[in-house]
């Protein structure tokens, strides 16, 4: 592993410090390569081209579009990355809404389809979570573990007038304060806020008080930080308190004035500042009309609940209103600044974002998250573009308001830790190289690099390694006699008769003092690698067949290497027998007249309850000629788009 990819990180030193079974202070992490799979740039306008926006941009690095950044993958693995490729300590703000430990699936399980498949692709540790959207069952040590590490990493990005806030409810917001002192300091500590959702739960009335708020954290990263002023709409109430008026009507309220020079008292009563009790005391005047409203303190009494707007919903279970990130946003950062989200979920962060300004990274391991987030920003930007003077559309509650200008137009998709190795091999061998330090070498026709003083052969990844590449690595070291290096074979998997062939020829090898032993490294298992992950896609056989005016669709097979790996990687379970493709599967959607660019579904095959599944056989009308696409969903979320003309 090169050194450059080790991510050192200061230990906290804050105090109190809550313990728990298995805490492990964060010394450093490895970072992944990142994998760019998607960009969205409709039309980049000159205003926001590098040269004529380089003040905006001049601390982005320069490997990254300018743009916003999406990332799949799970969040340690993220933050790790950014904190290895220029962001550490660029952040102004940092807003997270992580699971709460309540013990409640916020969504259906991403089981497997049918009766009897009962086995919910996800652990108990949090490292293969990916496949839910929002499975929130933790044993307490392991979640404690799990947001300490991730704090640990958002302190690294956040810059020194930086601000974080962290969600949550009762079940955790009293570990979480403490992690935030241990991590932060209690000096850090700004406000802890309330926000009433005006929805109650639990037995009210009954056997407790009702719950009807949600907790926010809020902490800054020094005594130093950004912070803005945020006026509400007085209510009537309020209004009410000016309950006094000048000759000519001008209403207004008084507060103590305190112990004041004569000097001050005059100069209050020649700007008509001051009023004079009934009893000759002196007040100071605040007059209605130059209120800009009250200011707002640690109670939000004035925002709905989450999954309140129904214009806005993503079907999202925890989807937050834009008016809750708007007032984060803009008290504690300002048009140009960065804001990362690594809990992105329906991309409410990142809306709002986009929609005040700002520039934003966002990031979720689940893969619902990202496409959900995608399509929502597409449609912000989209509209943004719409708009002669770039001013982006209103937010709710912004009707009329002027909103800043968009900070971009465009944003990037990157896999961490994930690979779609079935794009380009040159792509997969660059990921591979980069992960474990290998120096690509272009002038060997064979060898592909070097690691330290070994060559490199790195075998294609679309098989395992087996003997026959090794018998290759031979005879290319027999046609170098003078070549006394040893070699490193580099692969996504290896047959199990490749351990039997290396065992011989390195002792061999060593019995009569001949030069290049043979290493493999499998970077499936390989620990020394650090468990390089590589994303198979799915695969689906689907059979067409015209009668007339009509066409029939059978799908005959479905494999989701995906859902396969997380069943295996599951501990504590044994492997279950997939008998039924179909289980595997989401749903299935048809386009039967397809223009090759917007999918207009005309047939939807979604099982409305999880022990049922798709049909797999569908009939659709046609006209002979016509493309017809298919689109099969896996479990996690995965898309298989298939299109055929008939």
């Amino acid at each position: 592993m090169a050194d450059t990819k080790k991510v050192e990180i200061k230990p906290a030193k804050g105090r109190p410090m809550l313990q728990w079974v298995g805490k492990k202070p964060l010394r450093d992490v490895i970072a992944y390569p990142a994998q760019l799979v998607e960009t969205f740039a409709p039309a980049l306008t000159p205003a926001l081209s590098r040269g004529e926006r380089g003040n905006l941009w001049k601390d982005w690095p320069d490997k990254f579009p300018q743009g916003g950044l999406l990332f799949h993958g799970d969040n340690k693995d993220v933050l790790a990355y950014l904190l290895a490729n220029g962001f550490r300590g660029k952040v102004k703000l940092i807003y997270i809404d992580p699971p709460f430990d309540s013990g409640a699936d916020y969504i259906r399980k991403v089981s497997l389809r049918g009766k009897g498949n009962q086995t919910s692709l996800k652990g108990e540790g949090y490292d293969l979570g990916e496949q839910i959207q929002y499975t929130d069952i933790w044993a307490n040590d392991n979640y404690l573990q799990f947001m300490y590490e991730r704090l640990l990493l958002l302190k690294e990005l956040l810059s020194d007038d930086g601000t974080i806030w962290v969600h949550c409810d009762w079940r955790k917001s009293q570990h979480l304060r403490c992690l935030l002192d241990e991590v932060f300091s209690p000096d850090s500590f700004r406000a802890h806020v309330i926000w009433r959702t005006m929805t109650s739960s639990g037995y009210k009335g009954k056997k407790s008080l009702g719950r009807s708020h949600a907790d926010l954290l809020y902490y800054s990263k020094s005594e130093k930080f950004v912070y803005n002023p945020t006026y509400l709409e007085m209510t009537p109430e309020m209004r009410a308190r000016y309950s006094h008026a000048d000759p000519d009507g001008r209403l207004f309220k008084d507060s103590y004035l305190g112990d004041v020079s004569p000097e001050t008292v005059e100069d209050l009563r020649k700007s008509n500042l001051l009023y004079v009790t009934s009893t000759g005391g002196f007040r100071i005047k605040h007059y209605l009309d130059e209120a800009d409203g009250t200011l707002a303190d640690d109670i939000w009494t004035d925002i709905d609940p989450e999954n309140s707007q129904s214009a806005l919903l993503t079907d999202y279970p925890t989807q937050k209103p834009e008016a809750l990130l708007r007032r984060i946003v803009e008290i504690t950062s300002n048009q140009g600044d960065i804001v990362l989200d690594c809990f992105i979920g329906s991309g409410t962060t990142a809306a709002v974002a986009q929609k005040l300004g700002r520039r934003w990274i966002g990031a979720d391991i689940n893969k619902g998250a990202i496409q959900t987030t995608s399509k929502r920003l597409q449609g912000i930007i989209e509209e943004q573009l719409k708009s002669a003077k770039g001013k982006a559309k209103a937010l709710p509650g912004m009707e009329g308001e002027e909103t800043p200008a968009p900070a971009q137009f465009s944003f990037a998709v990157y896999r961490v830790n994930d690979y779609d190795m079935q794009i380009q091999h040159n792509e997969a061998m660059n990921l591979a190289c980069e992960h474990l330090g290998i120096t690509r070498t272009k002038t060997d026709a064979f060898f592909d690099g070097a690691l330290g003083k070994k060559l490199v052969k790195i075998v294609q990844f679309n098989h395992p390694i087996t003997p026959l590449d090794l018998e290759e690595v031979k005879r290319e070291l027999g046609n170098r006699p003078q070549e006394e290096r040893d070699v490193v074979v580099v692969g996504y998997g290896k047959e199990l008769a490749v351990g039997a062939w290396l065992e011989d020829w390195n002792r061999n090898r060593k019995r009569t003092g001949l030069p290049n032993q043979i290493d493999v490294k499998d970077l499936r298992v390989d620990a020394k690698s650090g468990g390089f992950f590589v994303h198979k896609p799915a695969e689906a056989n689907i059979k067409f067949k015209r009668a007339g005016d009509k066409v029939s669709i059978e799908i005959a097979d479905f494999l989701s290497p995906t859902v396969i790996e997380r069943l295996k990687s599951q501990a504590g379970i044994l492997t279950p027998q997939i008998k039924d493709w179909r289980s595997m599967v989401d749903s299935v959607m048809i386009d039967s007249n397809y223009d090759g660019k917007v999918f207009n579904i005309t047939l939807a095959d979604v099982p409305e309850k999880k022990n049922d599944l798709v049909v797999g056989k569908y009939e659709v009308e046609a006209k002979k000629g016509s493309t017809i696409a298919v689109k099969i969903t896996d479990m996690l979320g995965e898309e298989v788009f298939v299109v055929k003309e008939v």
